[in-house]
């Protein structure tokens, strides 16, 4: 699902974005893809701090690190 995911940000030309994936027969089903994607209720759902690793992502892009 994950490389999934990936391949459907980068088809938009996003360097990040959110997914909405189903179960399919034959695999990954991509439904939506949002270039705005809300991540508050994923975090409070996960635990993981999604803000922290998009601005890590910007400042590595940003500084070339």
């Amino acid at each position: 699902m994950a490389e999934t995911a990936i391949r459907a940000v980068k088809c938009l030309g996003l360097e990040i974005g959110g997914v909405d994936i189903l179960s399919g027969n034959d695999g990954p089903l991509v439904l939506e893809v949002n270039s705005s994607p809300g991540i508050q209720d994923f975090a409070r759902t996960t635990g993981v701090d999604v803000g922290a690793f998009i601005v890590a992502h910007i400042e590595a892009r940003v500084l070339g690190a």
